[in-house]
């Protein structure tokens, strides 16, 4: 397995244990097993998620920061 010998796996395992504890092993492992699982179903569903938004929301979203920006400036100036 990787070329890697019984006693450097040990080692990876004991540097896992002493980084993470031993109470937080089962939660990363689920989360990990809830990732790929997650994975595997939207690659065989086939949909792709649009990360990207639209073109109004997104002049929308910027013209909100802007006006946040502004009303902060002139709030720190007083």
């Amino acid at each position: 397995m990787f070329g890697l010998s019984p006693f450097e796996i040990a080692i990876v395992a004991l540097l896992i244990v002493l980084l993470f504890g031993a109470r937080r092993l089962p939660e990363l492992g689920t989360g990990i097993g809830q990732a790929i699982s997650n994975f595997k179903k939207s690659y065989k569903d086939g949909q792709a998620i649009d990360i990207t938004s639209s073109n109004k929301n997104a002049e929308t979203d910027s013209e909100k920061i802007n006006s946040n920006q502004s009303e902060q400036k002139r709030d720190s100036s007083k």
